[in-house]
């Protein structure tokens, strides 16, 4: 950032300068987003050779391509997330909603790095009392895990090359202050500085580092945007209120697949690993009601087989729209799609849609599932609790096809469904498929008569 005059204004959300303090911000439209900021003091700002020692330029064909060793957590499904575990001088920056389990999931994974050389935990929200009550019900016990409350980040990077830890995590950044800046803690250019700095010191000492991120209320990470090109990953922790299960997901990842998820489950002795989450979803999941029907999603190389439930019921006034787990936009769009090309009457009513068990899935391949569900709801029909549904559909009512269909039938048959309706492109070109029935569906309508009966 340039040097501020005295008496301008910054703001919070995008980084814009007014000379004057206005109640909304004229370039992103933030409001109470401009905060005063005074100058920048003299020889602030990121140092010099932030990605190592200064050298010439080199050949790219000439640089050494040797694959790095990962340090591994031993949480296998953070393991699997990171693509591997930790790359040594990498920044990770960890987000999430507050009480989801960051801090929680953090504590557990320092605590098993601990056992192979020093870490570093240090705090800027709690005291090291606090952080030592956590651990107890955590059950953290290493001997090399020390635990720093502090929020200067002076002290932070001196104590650190004092130290040589092994990993150091900060909990969280926009706790962290600089003395070269006057602003307060959390604002644009204290949050951009320490990001700056810890880039430069992981990158330099070679020392993996994890920092905790705030959110907003609309659940984007606080600070700068800045913050999220510097890091080389950021992780999003996310779960419904009410539900145990956490899922991790990576929105971005230099070291790895960005498709992969982690799923854990909340206890009263923290966070569990959920090796199979397509049996735990299904645990509870009723029999021969309407409205309920078996999706199958792929998360990166991940089967996730899951239960859709649907309500369609007399509208009273302007029919309402309600979906928990998948976009509301996309059940809308579904929606005309159904009633026009399978002459189910649903725009006039009520229609709440949820995906049992608290997750969330993005990808094309529950649209099918998803219109079958609605379409039971609304006739009254029980779809066959015995049956599987993936598959796209198209504005035209088709049936699309999908990727990783062989790993979605391999996960309905070991979870012992007997039937799966899927995409017609798909049934012709598999070979191999577990013994299982498959039924071919080329559009919306052939795929609801096959499923409601």
């Amino acid at each position: 950032m340039a040097k501020l005059a005295r008496s301008q204004f910054v703001c919070q959300s995008c980084g814009h300068v007014e000379p004057r303090w206005l109640g909304r911000c004229p370039d992103c439209g933030a409001w109470s987003s401009l905060h005063e900021q005074t100058p920048v003091r003299a020889g602030s700002g990121w140092p010099a050779g932030a990605l190592g020692t200064a050298s010439p330029p080199q050949l790219l064909r000439a640089v050494a391509t040797d694959p790095v060793p990962r340090l591994r957590t031993e949480i296998g499904e953070l393991d699997r997330v990171l693509g591997g575990g930790l790359v040594p001088g990498s920044l990770v920056l960890l987000g999430g909603d507050p009480g989801v389990g960051k801090s929680t999931l953090l504590l557990q994974a320092l605590d098993r790095l601990a056992a192979r050389g020093p870490v570093l935990y240090v705090s800027g929200e709690e005291s090291t009392q606090q952080v030592a009550l956590r651990a107890a019900r955590l059950g953290s016990a290493a001997e090399r895990l020390y635990v720093l409350a502090e929020t200067s980040l002076e002290r932070i990077l001196g104590e650190a090359e004092r130290m040589r830890p092994h990993v150091l995590a900060i909990d969280s950044v926009q706790t962290v202050h600089s003395a070269s800046l006057q602003s307060i803690p959390g604002s644009v250019s204290q949050v951009r500085e320490a990001a700056g700095r810890l880039l430069s010191f992981a990158k330099t000492q070679g020392m993996p580092t994890l920092l905790v991120g705030h959110v907003t209320k609309d659940g984007a990470l606080a600070g700068p945007k800045t913050l999220e090109h510097v890091v080389d990953t950021v992780l999003a922790f996310e779960g419904e209120p009410g539900h145990p299960y956490r899922i991790l997901r990576a929105a971005k990842n230099r070291f790895g697949s960005t498709q992969e998820i982690g799923v854990f489950e909340m206890r009263g002795g923290g966070l569990s690993e959920v090796q199979n989450p397509s049996e735990a979803l299904l645990a509870e999941r009723p029999v021969g009601a309407p409205g309920s029907v078996v999706i199958a999603s792929a998360e990166g190389t991940r089967p996730i087989l899951a239960e859709v439930q649907a309500l369609v019921a007399s509208a009273s006034g302007l029919p309402r729209r309600t979906a928990l787990g998948i976009d509301p936009n996309r059940v809308s769009l579904l929606l005309a799609v159904l009633e026009r090309r399978a002459g189910f009457d649903v725009l006039t009513q009520d229609v709440f849609v949820n995906l049992a068990g608290g997750v969330r899935l993005d990808e094309p391949a529950v649209d099918l599932g998803l219109l079958c569900a609605i379409a039971s709801s609304a006739s009254g029909r029980v779809a066959d609790p015995q049956t599987v549904v993936f598959g796209e559909v198209g504005l035209a009512g088709e049936v699309r096809a999908v990727t990783l269909c062989d790993v979605r039938l391999a996960e309905a048959h070991k979870l012992g469904f007997r039937r799966c309706v899927l995409p017609e492109a798909n049934r012709a070109r598999i070979e191999g498929a577990p013994p299982i029935e498959l039924l071919g569906a080329r559009d919306l309508r052939s795929a609801l008569e096959v499923i409601l009966g």
